[in-house]
């Protein structure tokens, strides 16, 4: 009965191992200058991460709603002219909702940049 399953979940686990043999075969050795980050020739001072300050991710979710925006707004574009006054009262909902959270967004401050 479940047959197909258990073959496909036995090549999915023989091919993973095979992978991960041949890349154990085919591997180089780790040493200090492939295994460190590149910055320049410099060593790294601190950790990747560290250097990104929280007051950039309220701002970058600002930037995502804007960015789906646009993922809603082309498709629209294309058929607004077929489905007529219905798509245009859709669009303004959208935008009235889109309008609502960058207001409250401005008023969080997560339009302020110092």
């Amino acid at each position: 009965m479940y047959t197909g399953v258990a073959s496909m979940l036995l090549v999915t686990v023989v091919g993973t191992a095979a992978v991960y043999g041949l890349h154990r075969l085919t591997a180089v050795a780790p040493n200090a200058l492939t295994s460190l980050p590149y910055q320049s020739g410099w060593q790294p001072e601190e950790h990747a991460l560290s250097r990104y300050h929280v007051r950039w991710y309220p701002a970058t979710l600002v930037f995502l709603a804007f960015d789906v925006e646009m993922l809603f707004m082309y498709p629209w574009a294309i058929v607004v002219a077929e489905l007529g006054l219905k798509a245009i009262v859709e669009m303004f909902l959208f935008l009235g909702a889109l309008f609502v959270a960058v207001a409250w967004a401005w008023r969080e401050g997560a339009l302020r940049w110092v």
